[in-house]
């Protein structure tokens, strides 16, 4: 079975783009290419145990086995070994993008304390889109008495957009919640 958001972005969104911006070719319509989830955890060099209770949230948030991510280079004023483990990332493509996409928009986005929306001046110039969370807490699937200690990501929406016009047209029609 197709994600929900797929289904929408090929019955709905797709021809709605190709008609705002009178694209020629079908190949032009932009569409999102890959959201990259980023957890800092510079915080857990000392502690291998946060370490993986960290990694093992972020995985039960992005429905996938995050990737630990090592320092490249030894920084003495961080008391930073060149391959310590400072972080964890999950690169989503496919049916997981867009699920993870679908609950991010629909459920975790409205747990945001005092939340008017995400801000429209997060792209790049290149039509791609990134934001930080504060709180994993927004997710279902984190157990609010399991958690140990709150830890923000970055989450990066990457799409073939040419420009932020175009991006933020697909991610509003998928539907993130843009500020008034």
């Amino acid at each position: 079975m197709a994600a929900r958001l797929k289904e929408t972005y090929k019955n709905v969104v797709f021809k709605s783009l190709m008609e705002k911006f009178k694209y020629k070719n079908v190949m032009e319509v932009p569409k999102l290419e890959k959201i990259t989830i980023n957890m800092g955890l510079g915080d857990t060099k000392e502690n291998a145990k946060l370490l993986e209770v960290a990694v093992d949230e972020l995985g039960l948030i992005a429905g996938q086995k995050p990737v630990v991510t090592k320092a490249k280079k030894s920084i003495a004023n961080f008391k930073l070994r060149q391959g310590m483990s400072i972080g964890a990332k999950v690169t989503l493509r496919g049916d997981r993008m867009y699920e993870f996409a679908d609950k991010f928009f629909n459920i975790a986005l409205p747990r945001v304390r005092d939340f008017k929306g995400v801000s429209k001046n997060s792209f790049d110039g290149r039509g791609n889109y990134s934001m930080g969370i504060k709180e994993q807490l927004i997710f279902p699937e984190i157990t609010y008495d399991k958690v140990e200690k709150i830890r923000g990501m970055n989450i990066v929406f990457t799409t073939t957009a040419k420009n932020d016009e175009e991006a933020k047209a697909l991610l509003e029609m998928l539907g993130m919640p843009f500020e008034k």
